[in-house]
């Protein structure tokens, strides 16, 4: 069956961390729609090796319109946390007890959205500290899937694993 995936992205996010599981998302039939402040603006990577094109902007849309939710690291994360419609957004998701896919720098948007507390994760070495302060379970593995509901991991080398945890979610 397939799933539709929101992805909140904007400016230099982290190339392999959104094109790998987003090119294996569509592999496997599921749809993928970029978010960021509005629909038709390009954002770009932070190697400035690629961009990608806004599908919907953040007011347009609402959880009940998708099934997944990623988020790709990088300083996308950071720039994203900058705005509350992005952290109310991602609130709302996590209250609706949807998956949300995380990898390298994105988990610190759970700590300004304040629902780490209690999720078990696993995140880069600079994030380790700030999630246990806010109540993150941190666990040192490539990949963390926590009830099916938030699925981390560490770095872009670990994206394989990444990828298969999410698809095996999806498939669920």
């Amino acid at each position: 069956m397939n799933k539709k995936i929101a992805v909140l992205i904007t400016h230099d996010f982290e190339d392999t961390e959104y094109h790998h599981p987003v090119e294996a998302f569509r592999a496997a039939s599921h749809s993928v729609r970029n978010i960021e402040k509005s629909a038709g603006n390009i954002v770009y990577s932070q190697q400035r090796k690629s961009s990608v094109s806004i599908d919907l902007g953040i007011d347009d849309i609402s959880v009940k319109d998708f099934d997944a939710l990623m988020i790709p690291g990088g300083q996308s994360p950071y720039h994203l946390k900058k705005d509350p419609r992005f952290i109310d957004f991602l609130r709302s998701f996590a209250n609706a007890q949807k998956p949300i896919f995380l990898c390298c720098y994105s988990p610190q948007l759970l700590i300004d959205a304040q629902i780490a507390i209690g999720r078990r994760l696993t995140s880069i070495d600079e994030l380790i500290k700030e999630l246990k302060d806010a109540g993150a379970v941190i666990f040192d593995r490539e990949v963390v899937n926590d009830n099916n509901l938030y699925i981390s991991s560490r770095s872009t080398y670990e994206l394989p694993v990444f990828i298969d945890e999410c698809l095996n979610v999806l498939s669920v």
